[in-house]
């Protein structure tokens, strides 16, 4: 069971764009700090540089498809991480929220992933679409077009990594891989910007999600949310 002291109270930081391998090395800094109780919660936004991270998903690997002829290339990096799930991309025009958060009033891992998709689900709700759950599936759904992936890991009940949300980046990327192991007859990806057909930056996708993140977090702690 968590020890260190909880503080509900949620600071953000935007990180602009980002080598993964550098974020992650932040990321998992802060961690340690917030196991100490050194820092508060923190909601981190950032944009990664093209790269294909490979999650703890058995055969997760065996989902990419291109050699690294290929991918030098393209521009595209791959590495592995710690995170739950299989592989996915991250790039420019992508929105990557790296909530790192103490889950000490809360103990529940799948009840915190559940809230990371409420919180994607009522943000794109503002912008007009009808996103969901898929039984069976990760993410964050418009029909069988996934628009957002969902990864965590949880340290001393602190979780951290986060989610992804394609906003407006480069689509062909995800031809390299098999997105997140899902087969193409059971589902595609998809952007805000083609699901909106209009462009959308992520400075307004950024202040929705923190918005909502903020919203709903102590509804989530105090176990009315969810």
């Amino acid at each position: 069971m968590p020890t260190a002291p909880a503080i509900l109270a949620l600071t953000t930081e935007d990180w602009g764009r980002t080598v993964y391998a550098e974020a992650r090395i932040r990321q998992e800094a802060l961690v340690a700090q917030r196991i100490e109780g050194k820092i508060e919660d923190l909601l981190i936004f950032t944009e990664h540089e093209p790269v294909f991270t490979i999650g703890m998903r058995a055969g997760a690997e065996a989902h990419l498809l291109w050699n690294p002829t290929r991918l030098a290339n393209e521009g595209i990096g791959v590495e592995r991480t710690n995170r739950g799930g299989d592989i996915t991309y991250h790039g420019p025009g992508q929105l990557v929220g790296y909530p790192i958060i103490h889950l000490a009033p809360r103990p529940d891992l799948h009840a915190y992933l559940r809230f990371l998709e409420e919180v994607l689900i009522r943000s794109l709700g503002t912008l007009g679409l009808g996103a969901g759950r898929r039984p069976g599936q990760t993410g964050i759904w418009l029909g069988k077009r996934k628009v957002a992936a969902i990864g965590v890991a949880v340290r001393r009940w602190v979780a951290y990594h986060g989610f992804a949300l394609n906003v407006a980046p480069d689509m062909a990327h995800f031809g390299g891989i098999v997105p997140c192991g899902i087969a193409p007859s059971d589902g595609t990806v998809t952007s805000l910007s083609a699901e909106l057909a209009r462009p959308i930056s992520l400075a307004e996708a950024n202040a929705i999600v923190d918005a909502e993140f903020r919203r709903l977090l102590p509804d989530f702690m105090a176990k009315t949310l969810l």
